[in-house]
């Protein structure tokens, strides 16, 4: 018998016990883990879970017979762990600047200092006054890129918040035309700097946004390629474009675009917060690094989180995962772990190309609380399908003056884990009906209403603030989460070949939707939609 099947065991043997029985001893200590650092104490929690000391032993043996310490070890000394494209993988030097990491032979740190210090050198130039538009200092900032070149910026543009004290940072990234018009018509292109963030230059969504803002800009500005900076490594392309070398910032295929902005990627974070902010990112995800390198597996915060989300994917077999921030300024980070989670273990072969015996990935998603209250929270709470939920939350906010509401947020996040914990009995809800005169056979149609099944897992991940420090703990805490998932499932977390067809095929259906071919060998559906199209 293996270990999954064990645990499939376990997991029916104790699938209707109540959770909330478990609390019968000091359930939470034992079920909790902990990092202190500069930036204060983390705290995660996953004792509202049905994982018990028997099925955390057999998680924990799962882990190390899948050999994730080994594959960790590999991951940060550059073997090229991304098996079926040959890279090693290590987006984890871009924010460990220290030390000598070799790949094929070569230490890759001095040329990841020398981009740092020139991305630095630059920031500082724009948020200074010393690099100019045509009209004056720079004010805004658009950053035109996709994916990993939009999301991971975005999100953390949008987090630290607090932070910015440089140019308004506005973000490109759907081919929709809609969003980039809806970006540039109330920016002054005089005093705009454009970034576009395409390692190859080549994505055809960047590329022709780049191109409508180049047009923008040229309607008032005579060498509008003066205001561009760019993130690729195709010098030839840049500079066709009419870049300046000293503008372009290159990063190399071991860092994944999921995995991109700690590094270049992050380029329009640093305008937008400073150098000096942007660095405390980086030490706070360097800081996780070195919990997750050094702490022993049942204490190690992401190998937990993993154990956990692995508990409830491919054991318990709940589809889902819903991550549930109690952060406004975390707005985006439910999306990020979108890309994060389900590009890299979106996945039905494993690392030999054999077809998995067990699911792969769940499906991610959630928005802030307590908007989300308001909006699903009825289904994760009363629904037929069960949803583990993984709520974030800060001890302190960054508005004093309105710290009353930020307790009121604390006490609707903790609530809302007790309620999915605790849930509502019918007894209970029929001495309700009862208080409200209700009698009967109306008394118990109203009362079942009313029911709350409980039992319902979540976790939560508890910080002091959402400072750059934190938020670079919170997102390396979630990559080698996925990471850990990935060696468990026995698949390869940092390729992405599924986002490959679709692109192929838009590439043939644009001629014929421009009349250039006649779509010969497309499906009914495709010609009559088409059709349809072009009609308008």
């Amino acid at each position: 018998m293996t270990i999954w099947d064990e645990l499939k065991r376990h997991q029916e043997a104790v699938k209707d016990r109540a959770i909330l029985s478990l609390f019968a001893q000091d359930r939470a200590a034992e079920f909790s883990a902990r990092i202190a650092s500069d930036g204060g104490e983390m705290l995660l929690d996953f004792s509202k879970t049905n994982i018990d000391a028997d099925a955390m032993a057999l998680l924990l043996s799962l882990a190390g017979g899948a050999g994730v310490e080994a594959r960790r070890d590999a991951m940060f000394a550059g073997a090229k762990i991304n098996e079926t494209e040959g890279r090693a993988v290590l987006h984890t030097a871009l924010r460990n600047l220290s030390g000598c990491v070799m790949v094929d032979g070569q230490d890759v740190m001095p040329a990841l200092r020398a981009t740092h210090a020139r991305m630095q050198e630059f920031a500082r130039d724009v948020r200074a006054g010393r690099f100019t538009g045509q009209g004056g200092a720079i004010t805004d900032v658009v950053n035109i890129g996709i994916g990993g070149s939009d999301l991971g910026p975005v999100m953390a543009t949008l987090a630290l918040a607090p932070y910015h004290d440089g140019p308004a940072v506005h973000y490109v990234s759907n081919v929709d035309g809609a969003h980039i018009h809806d970006v540039l018509k109330g920016l002054d292109p005089e005093t705009t700097l454009v970034i576009i963030a395409s390692k190859t230059f080549t994505t055809i969504e960047t590329m022709t946004n780049a191109e409508t803002a180049r047009r923008w800009m040229a309607e008032k500005v005579t060498d509008p390629a003066a205001q561009f900076a760019a993130v690729s490594t195709a010098a030839d392309k840049t500079a066709a474009f009419g870049i300046a070398p000293s503008r372009v910032f290159g990063f190399e295929d071991w860092v994944g675009g999921r995995y991109s902005m700690w590094g270049p990627i992050g380029l329009a974070v640093m305008l937008a917060v400073g150098p000096e902010e942007f660095d405390a990112f980086l030490a706070g995800g360097a800081d996780m690094d070195a919990h997750f390198r050094s702490a022993p597996l049942a204490q190690n915060l992401p190998v937990l989180l993993a154990l956990v989300g692995i508990w409830h994917a491919q054991v318990c077999g709940y589809a889902t995962r819903a991550v549930l921030p109690y952060d406004q300024r975390l707005l985006r980070l439910p999306a990020y772990l979108q890309q994060l989670e389900m590009e890299s273990n979106g996945k039905r072969v494993a690392m030999d190309g054999s077809d998995l015996t067990i699911d792969s990935g769940p499906v991610v998603w959630g928005e802030p609380g307590t908007n989300g209250q308001h909006a699903f929270y009825q289904l994760i709470h009363q629904g037929t399908r069960v949803v583990p939920c993984e709520f974030l939350l800060a001890a302190t906010g960054h508005e004093p003056d309105l710290a009353h509401q930020h307790r009121l947020l604390i006490a609707n996040c903790l609530a809302q884990s007790e309620a999915l914990l605790r849930g509502r009995s019918l007894d209970t809800a029929l001495q309700m009906m009862a208080a409200k005169g209700l009698t009967g056979p109306e008394q118990d149609r109203q009362a079942r209403h009313r029911v709350f099944p409980g039992n319902r897992p979540s976790t939560t991940l508890a910080y002091p603030r959402l400072t750059p420090f934190v938020l670079g703990q919170i997102i390396a805490l979630y990559e080698h989460r996925v990471f850990v998932e990935g060696v468990i499932l026995g698949i390869n977390s940092y390729d992405q070949w599924g986002v490959e067809l679709g692109k192929e095929l838009a590439l043939a259906l644009q001629p014929v939707l421009e009349g250039q071919a006649d779509g010969a060998g497309k499906d009914g559906s495709t010609r009559m939609l088409v059709e349809y199209m072009r009609g308008r």
